[in-house]
């Protein structure tokens, strides 16, 4: 068998032709019936023109069909852009450079948008897939991706600024985990063998969203996708779901609508935590609350899955517990003497590839030795668990002094009446910036009965500097569209 990508996820749907692989709206898709989909996809995009090497850009929604194009824009060789929804015209025109010719289209493709961005753009509509057949064995599915070849463009957040996009080669595309199963750790093999009915939701422009699929895929699970939006504890009882990927916002969600309101989501066995660390304090309530079954992951765009941590080793030592996991059995992790975390993984991507200052950038996180500076601080413990400090640029300067805000969210947690913090840093004019917290709080208790004893809290584990000069209450986070807290927005009524 192939190494190429997709072949073994291509020979998987071969293995489970009459066994169900995906379902939507009381629709089944069998993995003959994926095979058929990808068939077409890929007769079409050649038809298009197509091929090795091909500027691709991936802007649909969650479907069966959108799922099926994607895997086929790799077997074509195409070089994939994952364009995630909600974009502006002058976005999709930053986005869809010149290197993009072909855009997989659907129902949910804002097309005129598309067109009045790039007029020129050759569109591939995946909507006209059909499944009134099985597979097409006949037809060529051998992976044509060329090693050195850009397989997948994935884009950062865009929070300090228009979002790069990240390359990864076909090479590494070949290496990376989630196809790769005999590279599995425990940990990672424990996690797929609890995603029977995984929720496929958000978009395909994620790459994360597009790995753990198919890991699913690979351990025998069935990707369920919702007919309609609605609140996760409706979901996982409607689609009798046994697992999901989770941000910490939709968690500390989650978890309030079992506390509070008696929801029951009995049926998940595995709800990985993803987009940024999850509080010591709040993972151990979600084991308490939900039982054994919350992982948490820890990765970057430009590296992909670094680390991941299993509730048996959380709750199994008090080191784990407040780690992000031991790294994955190929990655390679180093802390270097500012206190920075670098990484180095078979499946990093070779640096970025959109227009402005993308030089700077790219010799600020790429280093010439092939490691991968991550802007997190932190190290490795005697266990071999990764800890993580705080984030090297998530820094509040007060009178030239740097404070970094990850050390202050964590102590204004551990408040019995706060729920959730968040630190910024907003402009002063007589220190240059200071220090602002957001709170979302467990009860009703009043700001001014809060704040002496968030302060004494902060002042005697950091110091006095360290105090927050307000603290805001806000009933929701504001989040970006991958799902991360925004701190932009919580700035802005400040600045």
């Amino acid at each position: 068998m192939s190494d190429k990508f997709p072949s073994r996820v291509l020979e998987h749907l071969r293995v489970r032709a009459g066994e169900v692989v995906l379902e939507r709206a009381g629709q089944e898709v069998t993995g003959a019936g994926m095979l058929s989909l990808v068939c077409r996809a890929t007769a079409a995009l050649r038809t298009a023109g197509a091929g090795p090497g091909s500027g691709v850009a991936l802007m649909v929604g969650v479907t069966a069909q959108g799922f099926a194009a994607n895997l086929a824009a790799h077997v074509v060789g195409a070089r994939v852009s994952g364009v995630r929804p909600g974009l502006t015209a002058d976005q999709l025109a930053y986005l869809l450079d010149e290197r993009i010719g072909w855009g997989l289209v659907d129902a949910a493709t804002p097309v005129d948008l598309v067109l009045k961005a790039r007029p020129d753009l050759v569109l591939v509509d995946v909507d006209r897939l059909t499944l009134d057949r099985d597979a097409d064995e006949d037809h060529d599915l051998e992976p044509r991706g060329r090693d050195a070849d850009e397989a997948r463009i994935t884009y950062t957040s865009g929070s300090t600024g228009n979002p790069k996009g990240a390359a990864q080669t076909y090479a590494a595309l070949n290496a990376d985990w989630p196809s790769r199963t005999e590279f599995h750790s425990d940990v990672l093999a424990d996690l797929g063998s609890r995603l029977d009915r995984y929720l496929l939701h958000g978009t395909l422009s994620s790459a994360v969203m597009l790995d753990y699929a198919l890991m699913t895929l690979l351990h025998g699970g069935r990707l369920v996708i919702p007919e309609r939006d609605a609140p996760f504890p409706e979901l996982v009882a409607r689609h009798r779901l046994t697992g999901s990927i989770i941000t910490v916002p939709k968690l500390l969600a989650l978890l309030a609508a079992v506390r509070d309101e008696g929801a029951d989501v009995s049926g998940l066995r595995g709800l990985m935590v993803s987009g940024s660390p999850l509080d010591p304090r709040r993972y151990a309530e979600a084991l308490h609350l939900l039982g054994p079954i919350v992982f948490q992951g820890y990765g970057q765009t430009e590296c992909g899955l670094i680390s991941m941590l299993s509730p048996d080793q959380a709750l199994a030592s008090e080191a784990a517990m407040t780690s992000v996991g031991r790294p994955l059995p190929r990655n390679q992790v180093q802390t270097r003497d500012d206190g920075e975390i670098y990484v180095r993984t078979p499946q990093q991507t070779v640096g970025y590839i959109n227009q402005g200052d993308i030089e700077r950038e790219q010799a600020e996180v790429f280093t010439p030795d092939g490691w991968i500076r991550t802007r997190d601080l932190g190290g490795l413990d005697a266990e071999g668990f990764l800890h993580l400090e705080g984030r090297a640029r998530d820094v509040v300067i007060v009178n030239a002094n740097v404070y970094y805000a990850g050390p202050i969210e964590r102590v204004l947690a551990t408040h019995p009446s706060v729920d959730s913090a968040y630190v910024v840093g907003v402009p002063d004019e007589t220190t240059g910036e200071a220090i602002e917290a957001f709170l979302i709080l467990r009860d009703d208790t009043p700001t001014e009965l809060l704040e002496p004893g968030l302060r004494r809290a902060v002042t005697e584990r950091l110091g006095e500097a360290w105090v927050p000069r307000g603290f805001t209450v806000i009933d929701e986070l504001p989040l970006t569209p991958g799902g991360k807290p925004d701190k932009k927005a919580l700035r802005r009524p400040l600045v």
